[in-house]
């Protein structure tokens, strides 16, 4: 299932991953945030020592890592979700007709779109962390005290999604143009549109 899903963020958001100055942040938000691999070993890390992370790092790139922590353990609740309502229909092997009927019957709109708002959240983080320059050398300078502190993959997170969106020339465009495709798809997927990834 996250397999599937993640092939079709590939194909929807080629022009993102296509474009220069867009394309470390695209493929941070496919890999990182709604990527199809294991991130449990970075979550569980920030729960078991968030109190020394907040004397690592400053306060906004904390919110940031919890926000992206949120959507993660969003997205795998809702695939876990998604997947069970594809067994329950069968398990037949996935096309879209077969996503979109286990998509209606998994439900949680709510958490959809709460999953949508999580990713401008962190985006908007993110985009605005980059005109920081010294954020950026205060993140760097706490990537050895994180890696024996044993947050080397968030620490890694935090510095692929903030060289990701230093290189955007436009970060609300990059928004705007994930948010609303997300919201339009899942309102088609929800009311049974005939072509719900036809999005032009």
């Amino acid at each position: 299932m996250q397999r599937w899903q993640a092939e079709r963020l590939r194909r929807h958001f080629a022009d993102l991953l296509g474009c220069s100055d867009t394309r470390a942040a695209a493929k941070f938000f496919l890999r990182d945030l709604y990527g199809d691999h294991d991130v449990s070993a970075r979550d569980q890390g920030v729960a078991r020592v968030m109190p020394l992370m907040q004397r690592l790092l400053p306060e906004a790139f904390l919110q940031t890592a919890a926000d992206g922590i949120e959507l993660a353990v969003l997205s795998h609740a809702l695939d876990l979700r998604l997947t069970q309502a594809w067994i329950d229909l069968g398990a037949a092997p996935l096309d879209v007709t077969r996503y979109a009927a286990a998509y209606r019957l998994a439900g949680c709109p709510r958490l959809r779109r709460r999953q949508i708002d999580l990713i401008g959240i962190i985006g908007e983080s993110l985009g605005q962390a980059v005109h920081r320059p010294a954020l950026g050398r205060l993140l760097r300078a706490s990537r050895l005290p994180a890696r024996v502190a044993g947050l080397g993959e968030l620490q890694q997170f935090l510095e692929r999604g903030f060289a990701a969106f230093a290189q955007i020339r436009d970060v609300a465009a990059f928004l705007g143009r994930i948010d609303q495709q997300e919201r339009e798809l899942s309102r088609r997927l929800f009311s049974a549109h005939e072509e719900p990834f036809d999005i032009r």
